[in-house]
């Protein structure tokens, strides 16, 4: 429901400073050229005149709010908005109403439901009819990943459009119009003003608030801000992170792969980001010592003790003192040699065990502790490797009626170098063996 102000277009003097410099046309939308520019697929709809269903997924603070209003003054539809957060099935029911009627009339609307993501699968499903039948054209915004948080129903029959958080040259834009409409410049040397851009992380709206607390301070400040003077009045904005989301598992897949490419540097700064976000530091600990067993294994067998360790450490010490040992733990393994031989190795046997089913060991290498067990062979022929002249029998291992198979195969890197020549030489050895006995 709007009020007298909002259908008007004017905002009242009061009104956030975010809403007062809202875009009037979608040319006037900043940071989202890849959809709004000339040639992307948001400005061909409008240019057609004819609105499909869509998606908007960005970051808060990029204007997916704005531009679903203006989609609907650019195409002529009747613009309805709804919150996810605060409705419910009777106010979908008297949506969907008041859009059929308009539609009887001759009047397309466009209804815009913010956070689309809280709503339940199943009041997700009660758009599909309304949607098919053309009764609704739905703009749907949300921050999270619509793969995961999305009916696949609802997903096929929209388009999905990423929004781009803004970029320092959008959020200098922002605040040059903010001054415009205000009349004054920021009170702020160029290093602060720059510090603010950093501080809004992308947010345009965020940025647009802290800014009408400084023009607040302008009055009765006649020098400028520097950076230590802006943190003190300005708090910083927490990271955008949640432990149980997308971002979650983009920043411990980009840790994990910076890691597995040997880069430490970045591999620090993914481990920083998902600490200053109030991730585990305990899941981070059981992460790394994967790491240490999957990417690098034989090759630097160390790793995984080093990996153990700044668990152990993180245990003993907590925070903050214990995130350093789970950074000592991370430049190790970014920076020891990698190698997948045993993981390879291990899903390798794993596959041979499930086909091979229940075949017993061979009877050399059977425990015999009863004389019914010797009688049957068990234990007969065994040979003890290290009395060998080389310390290695070179016997057979596998079940009988399986054919020799091999799964471990060393990279070369690191201590695997060792290990492969060590294999090779055992390698022959049984070869040489099984001439013999041929």
């Amino acid at each position: 429901m709007t009020d007298l102000f909002e259908a008007s277009g004017i905002h009242p003097p009061d009104a956030p400073m975010a809403d007062r410099l809202r875009p009037a046309t979608l040319d006037a939308v900043v940071g989202q050229d890849h959809l709004l520019g000339a040639g992307g697929p948001i400005r061909r709809m409008v240019e057609a005149g004819r609105l499909g269903s869509m998606i908007l997924w960005g970051p808060p603070g990029t204007g997916k709010t704005t531009i679903a209003r203006l989609l609907a003054n650019a195409a002529g539809y009747q613009f309805q908005q709804i919150s996810a957060v605060f409705s419910g099935v009777a106010d979908l029911k008297k949506a969907f109403e008041a859009a059929r009627m308009r539609r009887a009339a001759g009047q397309s609307t466009l209804l815009f439901v913010d956070e689309i993501h809280r709503f339940n699968r199943a009041q997700q499903d009660g758009f599909l009819p309304f949607v098919e039948e053309g009764v609704i054209t739905l703009v749907g915004a949300t921050t999270e990943n619509p793969s995961f948080e999305l009916n696949g129903a609802l997903l096929s029959r929209s388009q999905v459009y990423v929004l781009k958080r803004l970029d320092d040259a959008a959020l200098d834009q922002l605040l040059t119009r903010a001054e415009a409409q205000e009349g004054k410049t920021l009170p702020l040397t160029p290093e602060a003003r720059h510090a603010l851009t950093a501080l809004a992380d992308g947010d345009g709206r965020y940025l647009l608030t802290m800014s009408e607390v400084l023009f607040d301070l302008a009055e009765t400040r006649p020098e400028p801000l520097d950076v230590q003077a802006l943190a003190g009045i300005l708090q910083k904005r927490a990271p955008a992170y949640d432990k149980s989301r997308e971002e979650h598992y983009n920043l411990i897949s980009a840790l994990h792969k910076s890691v597995r490419g040997s880069d430490p540097d970045a591999a620090l700064y993914w481990l920083a980001r998902m600490l200053n976000g109030g991730e585990d530091p305990l899941y981070l600990a059981r992460r790394i010592v994967r790491m240490a067993v999957e990417d690098i294994g034989e090759a630097d067998p160390l790793s995984l003790l080093v990996a153990n360790a700044a668990k152990d450490t993180y245990d003993f010490l907590g925070s903050p003192e214990g995130e350093l040992a789970l950074a000592q733990a991370v430049v190790h393994l970014a920076t020891a040699p990698k190698s997948v031989g045993v993981y390879e190795a291990f899903k390798a046997a794993r596959k041979a065990a499930a086909e091979t089913g229940s075949l017993m060991p061979p009877a050399h290498i059977r425990n015999a502790p009863t004389q019914l067990m010797k009688s049957l062979g068990y234990g007969k022929g065994y040979a003890y490797d290290p009395d060998t002249p080389e310390g290695f029998s070179g016997a057979n291992f596998f079940p009988d009626g399986m054919e020799r198979r091999t799964f471990y195969a060393p990279k070369g890197e690191g201590h695997e170098e060792k290990v492969r020549a060590r294999l090779e030489r055992w390698a022959a050895l049984r070869a040489a063996k099984a001439g013999q006995e041929t």
